[in-house]
């Protein structure tokens, strides 16, 4: 059975990493616009790259949670593929096999002019280039910019048997429409304290299960209900 996992800003917060979509807009104290914009970097792109610098350093210091570790117990029985809104590292961290980033890396750069990734996990500055001579960004998919990963995801949503929303506002397009190309017969669990139903969401309400909890309180039991599932059939 193939079972597709959305993953947003919510599996990661209880780890401790902050994010910007219940404060306002602002992010560590920042304006989006400022840190999360193409306008942003060409204004300041030293404010830019300090911005992410902290935010890379900051995963140094947490740990993935319940939430993260709990989808190797699916990966033990099942095809499992993690799509997430997150540009953090916890899912691999927490041994999670196959999983699709949406909106970038943070241990990762990309160049400016010939756009080559790369690995990074160390503070990136002004002058860091690449073997091109064109300046290394953040490999994040900031806001108005194209999402590279979002047909690999549509194409891994197409046939899946089983999907999980967990940790997201499900507002954030185009990662929100994503469930909208979940297969008829796909069954569908949603966890997140404050869940919102959205288009396509509404749209699979007869075959939806939500949970409105926290992702370490909610997926263990979504995944025991799969498990349990998969016993008795």
């Amino acid at each position: 059975m193939k079972i597709v996992i959305l993953t947003g800003a919510g599996i990661s917060a209880e780890s401790g990493i902050k994010t910007f979509r219940d404060h306002d807009g602002l992010w560590e104290g920042h304006d989006v616009h400022e840190v999360a914009t193409p306008e942003g970097w060409n204004k300041n792109p030293p404010l830019v790259l300090d911005f992410y610098n902290q935010r890379r350093a900051q995963l140094l210091e947490v740990e993935p949670n319940k939430a993260h570790f709990i989808i190797n117990e699916l990966q033990d029985q099942h095809e499992v593929v993690v799509i997430t809104q997150n540009v953090d590292d916890l899912h691999e961290k927490a041994g999670n096999q196959k999983v699709i980033h949406l909106h970038g890396e943070l241990n990762k750069v990309r160049c400016t002019i010939c756009a080559k990734v790369q690995r990074w996990e160390v503070s990136l500055n002004i002058g860091d280039h690449c073997e091109c001579d064109g300046q290394l960004r953040p490999h994040i998919v900031w806001f108005g910019e194209a999402v590279p990963m979002l047909e690999k995801a549509v194409i891994e949503c197409s046939d899946a048997h089983v999907a999980i929303v967990v940790g997201t506002s499900m507002q954030v397009y185009p990662a929100a429409g994503l469930v909208g190309y979940l297969p008829l017969d796909c069954k569908l669990y949603y966890v997140d304290p404050k869940p919102s139903i959205n288009y396509e969401l509404a749209q699979m309400k007869s075959r939806l299960q939500v949970f409105d909890e926290t992702a370490t309180e909610g997926l263990p039991k979504v995944v025991e209900i799969i498990l349990q599932e998969k016993g008795s059939s």
